[in-house]
């Protein structure tokens, strides 16, 4: 093992040895390195004043070289915010607006202790992040029937992790807490699980209430007093997009500080929050009473994202940056949001309406994108095949009888024929 390694985990160990014991041995033995290239080159950029020849980048006038017919199209912004590389860990101001944007979106972070955010290509990556450093072949990650697909391919692909999964809801239409508590106790023996709470929900478009919310937490709280390690992962990709009667904050906050035992790790960014899909800027934070557990995670963190990407793309994280800054940015976000909640009250109304009770019922939802139909009388798969040919209606199938829809990419005045469309193939299937 790097001698790095070694110290950092040593410096873990000493902080918290419950964290240590919750590391892949991927996450044991990565080091991000001190006396690299990286570093040597900070050390070069802040006092080599008379020529700076450590970094792979063309320069001419002083400035990063450039070709004019891509500056020309981004001139609102410096050379120097768009052509360098990023740091690994991302700008340094993006990093400080988007933690002081957390404080002010989750009042139970207040006196909390986290790290520092560190930008990620968007959330995929800050989850596989997260697998690299503390999944291991054979370990539980645990998440709800009704899940992202990607999680598979993350934690089960390619760390080799077992998915343990358990019902999302309860026969009244809760969150299933119970089930995610015995989930988690089942693990006892193993003595370590990775949990996955991802509100709202996809595919189904749901986040907890309050109640919910504190039996979740108790949930955890009871599998790290019996001695569990437990990694709780909040995937908030779509957090912000709360419509009704819900949690209106990351259980992050709620988690951090709780226990020893659980280390809470928040995912978001700026992907779908800020609708810049295409810009994939994300962002990981750690949370854990001890400064040197942050630290350590930080530089481990650092190491993966060395190891794969390298560092984020430096002009998204400049675009992000300025719109987070600019006076307007609330008011332009918040129409958006008043017409993504527009359009999920409307879906409701169509679906109470009365029209389509004889062929499905749906799943509760409010929040996020996305809400799921539950089909009564043909297969999702067969529908979803038949629309796309016949009407040329794309959905998602989930499973035997779930369609998943986007509501968040259909204008609110086609939401009622879509479902009328939807209503139609169902008919057509029936009558086949």
């Amino acid at each position: 093992m790097n001698p790095l390694a070694g110290q950092l985990n040593e410096k873990l160990l000493a902080g918290n040895p419950h964290v240590y014991d919750m590391l892949s041995s991927l996450g044991k033995e990565i080091y991000f390195p001190k006396e690299g290239i990286l570093s040597q080159s900070a050390e070069a950029s802040a006092q080599a004043k008379k020529y700076n020849a450590t970094i792979g980048i063309a320069t001419e006038g002083g400035i990063p070289m450039h070709l004019g017919v891509i500056q020309d199209k981004l001139s609102a912004f410096q050379p120097k915010d768009l052509y360098p590389y990023a740091p690994p860990a991302g700008k340094p101001e993006l990093r400080t607006v988007w933690r002081n944007k957390m404080l002010h979106e989750n009042p139970s972070l207040e006196g909390k202790s986290f790290s520092n955010p560190i930008v990620t290509n968007a959330l995929t990556h800050g989850l596989s992040i997260v697998a690299d450093l503390f999944a291991d072949e054979g370990d539980a990650v645990i998440y709800p029937d009704k899940n992202w697909e990607n999680y598979e391919l993350t934690f089960g692909i390619r760390r080799h992790g077992v998915h343990v999964t358990y019902p999302l809801f309860t026969e009244d239409m809760k969150f299933n807490a119970e089930g995610l508590r015995e989930a988690l106790l089942n693990q006892k023996d193993k003595g370590k699980a990775i949990v996955l709470l991802n509100f709202p929900n996809n595919p189904t478009g749901y986040t907890p209430g309050a109640e919910e919310g504190a039996a979740i937490v108790a949930a955890i709280k009871e599998a790290a007093e019996a001695g569990i390690n437990v990694v709780v992962v909040t995937d908030d990709a779509y957090f912000g997009l709360f419509f009704e009667n819900s949690l209106t904050e990351s259980l992050f906050g709620h988690l951090a500080g709780l226990h020893p035992r659980i280390l809470p790790v928040k995912v978001d960014g700026a992907t779908k929050e800020e609708y810049v899909w295409g810009f994939r800027v994300g962002f990981i934070t750690f949370a854990s009473e001890n400064q040197d557990v942050l630290d350590v995670l930080e530089q481990k963190t650092l190491g993966i994202i060395r190891a794969t990407i390298s560092s984020g793309p430096h002009p998204s994280q400049s675009f992000v940056l300025e719109a987070l800054k600019a006076p307007e940015f609330e008011a332009q976000k918040q129409e958006k949001f008043s017409i993504m909640k527009g359009r999920a009250n409307k879906v409701k109304a169509i679906l109470d309406s009365g029209k389509y009770g004889d062929v499905w019922e749906y799943y509760p939802f409010n929040s996020g994108y996305f809400m799921c139909l539950k089909l009564k009388t043909v297969s999702a798969e067969a529908l979803r095949s038949h629309l796309i040919r016949q009407y040329g209606v794309g959905t998602i199938a989930l499973g035997e009888d779930d369609l998943r829809i986007a509501f968040s990419c259909i204008e609110e005045e086609y939401l009622e024929d879509l479902f009328d469309l939807i209503y139609q193939g169902i008919q057509d299937l029936q009558q086949a």
